[in-house]
């Protein structure tokens, strides 16, 4: 089988390429730019070229027969892209091939608007550390094992991160789904927070009726479940759900929770008191969402224990890149005011007494015009901020719209707006290196971490 890849570099693209190459398949495929994962990818056997160029397509890959796969965010005069739309390949979305692999295998399917990568890689963590075994297709790079893809070679179970993004989880067929949240994001496709919450709902109803929805206790989500499909909801505190976490503690930056779970199959219901290997409040409640569906799928309670313990996060999801008691640097992929809010908050929890400066790249025109207030308030908890300019991804800039708008609404003003070329020699500028710096962003700031890592190390 020929596939090729228009836009192969991005996080949830490549993740199939890995599956296909480990299936001995021919690869290639196109991307803006060279990064280290597209390294990555060459190095595992695909064929990549960054020029948008029909002519620069391998020649096996220019037949018919060569099965092409695009992202959402390919723009629609993409020469190659074209070019193989008007040969009469078959060219399909990256959803639709995750849901012909949810039809092969028992998809285990995470979404939401802000949790579900974490989740996810949890949840295949949690798995693959266990009997039961999965494959996995991420959103992100798992730093227990070091890529966003896994194979199985005798498990059926395949954990999804399932992207709401154009609407992209409806091409799936869930065996077992999890929602983490539904707070109104990408309005530029969806418009209205109805309808992004409908899109949720018609999701529910594309779960196997073998099958089950976890789902967060409280969020505005009415499941349209098929006959037979379970509905279980999960939690974290004071109130009780069909799963739920409280006694959640921090000592000596560990966090310990207890983890309670149903009487299910004829097992009776109980608790497990665990530690978790982030010790973030944020990710508790990931980690109960996660824990629940490893349970339903057969993994017994001391793997739960262990898996959990032994997770080591996701690259860019809250990943601590220097940790000196002079300066630490913490590297996080938020990007809706309702993950950057608590990311800081998170931050604040472990470091109380510290001065903390945060980084910020806004994702997309259309979020920063949606939501700049709330995206101030939340930075208004930092001492200082970093504005950088916005990250287009796939839009044209909106007139008025720029980092500037956030800069406006802060109500303390201790914020400077800089390109990202800036930011280096802003930093060389101050006197003293910032106590915590979180540097936070969905768009090309990761590219920055490294740099911003270095100067640290020559200035502690």
């Amino acid at each position: 089988m020929k596939l090729y890849f228009v836009g192969i570099g991005g996080i949830g693209m490549s993740a199939l390429v890995r599956y296909f190459l480990s299936k001995g398949d021919d690869v290639a495929g196109y991307d803006l730019t060279p990064s280290p994962l597209t390294k990555a990818l060459t190095e595992e056997g695909a064929l990549i070229h960054y020029e948008d160029d029909p002519e620069l397509i391998p020649e096996p890959f220019r037949s018919p027969d060569t099965l092409v796969v695009f992202t959402p965010a390919v723009p629609r005069d993409h020469r190659e892209l074209n070019f193989f739309i008007h040969q009469g390949n078959r060219v399909i979305k990256r959803a639709e091939l995750l849901g012909d692999l949810t039809r092969r295998e028992r998809g285990l399917c995470v979404a939401g608007t802000h949790g579900k990568t974490t989740t996810s890689t949890l949840l295949a963590h949690l798995l693959r550390s266990s009997h039961v075994d999965c494959h996995a297709f991420l959103g992100g790079i798992s730093n227990n094992y070091q890529t966003n893809c896994l194979i199985s070679e005798k498990s059926d179970y395949a954990v999804i991160e399932a992207d709401e993004f154009d609407r992209s989880f409806h091409h799936l067929s869930p065996y077992i789904a999890v929602i983490t949240s539904a707070d109104p994001d990408h309005l530029d496709i969806y418009h209205t927070a109805e309808a992004y919450r409908e899109s949720f709902e018609h999701f529910t109803s594309l779960i196997s009726s073998e099958g089950a929805l976890v789902m967060k206790k409280g969020i505005p989500v009415t499941p349209r479940l098929k006959e037979g499909t379970r509905l279980f909801t999960y939690t974290t505190g004071d109130e009780e759900a069909d799963f739920w976490g409280d006694h959640i503690e921090i000592r000596e930056g560990h966090l310990f929770f207890d983890w309670h779970y149903p009487a299910l199959d004829g097992q009776p219901a109980g608790s497990l008191h665990v530690e978790l290997g982030v010790p973030l409040l944020i990710n508790v409640e990931n980690a109960v969402a996660a824990m629940a569906v490893a349970y339903l799928c057969g993994a017994r309670l001391d793997e739960l224990s262990q898996g959990v313990a032994s997770f080591r996060g996701v690259y860019r999801r809250f990943d601590r890149i220097i940790d000196d008691p002079r300066c630490v640097l913490i590297d996080d992929y938020a990007h809706h005011p309702n993950e950057l809010d608590p990311s800081i908050r998170s931050v604040r929890q472990l470091y109380p007494d510290r001065k903390i400066l945060g980084i910020f790249q806004p994702h997309l025109y259309s979020r920063t015009q949606d939501f700049y207030r709330e995206f101030a308030h939340s930075l208004d908890q930092l001492d200082e901020v970093i504005l950088l300019d916005i990250y287009p991804a796939r839009e044209l800039p909106i007139p008025g719209v720029t980092s500037h708008l956030i800069a406006e609404a802060m109500e303390h003003k201790d914020v400077v707006v800089l390109p990202k070329e800036g930011l280096l020699p802003h930093l060389r500028s101050l006197a003293s290196l910032p106590e915590v710096i979180l540097m936070v962003g969905a768009g090309d700031i990761d590219r920055l971490v490294p740099q911003v890592a270095e100067e640290i190390r020559q200035r502690l």
